[in-house]
């Protein structure tokens, strides 16, 4: 008899721990639990996120390029301009080809023009070429904003099917037709918020290399007005 029952202990403690094992949930499985709603409001989640991974790693990439520039550059375009050799420097500035050195060729185009018209000159072109590195940039602070709200948009549509499973249950409540709402509820705030703090990361980050590559404009801008200023 002691024998036996141990065996039933056993079994039943088998039977105890395949049931935790079927407990569990899959992320697939969590999202096709939240109903329609919830797997629709999913959907447009996921193509935001995979705009905000291909946005960043685009940006990401173009700005890394434009940041490299020789450190010889300057120094090759000062002597140029220095022998009078203008048409080199704007080859030179042409073979480089980044945001420094088009900055730099606008304003050797100027060159025989008061230094005030250089000065504007490059500041205008120097607007454009932070257009450019700045392109889709603002798509990602757009995105951490709004996927939050359609994240809490999907919550509100789950406590409303909650809520309303509750008031046609008769007093009866269906734990299966309730958890579909509150699997809805839950999934889209999580994954909106996963969305919105990818994208929020990943704009802070490229304003920051962005920002890098100004002050690597402006750096040489003044360097070259610097040189055009010296005495004879």
């Amino acid at each position: 008899m002691i024998l036996l029952s141990n065996i039933q202990d056993g079994t039943a403690e088998l039977v105890t721990n395949s049931e935790s094992v079927e407990k569990t949930l899959s992320i697939i499985e969590l999202i096709s639990s939240g109903g329609v709603a919830g797997q629709v409001i999913i959907a447009l989640l996921f193509i935001l996120l995979i705009a905000v991974i291909y946005i960043y790693f685009e940006r990401l990439f173009a700005i890394k390029a434009a940041s490299n520039v020789d450190s010889n550059f300057m120094n090759q375009i000062k002597d140029h301009v220095s022998n009078g050799k203008i048409d080199s420097a704007q080859m030179l500035c042409a073979q480089v080809n980044t945001p420094v050195s088009r900055l730099i060729n606008k304003g050797i185009t100027r060159i025989g023009k008061p230094l005030e018209d250089i000065n504007t000159a490059i500041e205008n072109a120097g607007r454009l070429e932070l257009y450019g590195l700045e392109k889709n940039v603002s798509v990602l602070a757009t995105i951490s904003s709004i996927a939050p709200m359609i994240g809490f948009l999907g919550t509100v549509i789950g406590m409303i099917l909650s809520i309303f499973e509750i008031a046609n249950s008769g007093g009866q409540i269906d734990i299966k037709q309730l958890s579909d709402g509150l699997y809805t509820a839950m999934t889209t705030t999580v994954a909106g918020l996963i969305v919105g703090i990818v994208a929020y990361t990943a704009y802070n980050h490229l304003v920051v290399r962005t920002d890098k590559v100004v002050y690597q404009m402006e750096s040489n801008s003044l360097e070259f007005l610097d040189h055009l200023n010296e005495p004879i």
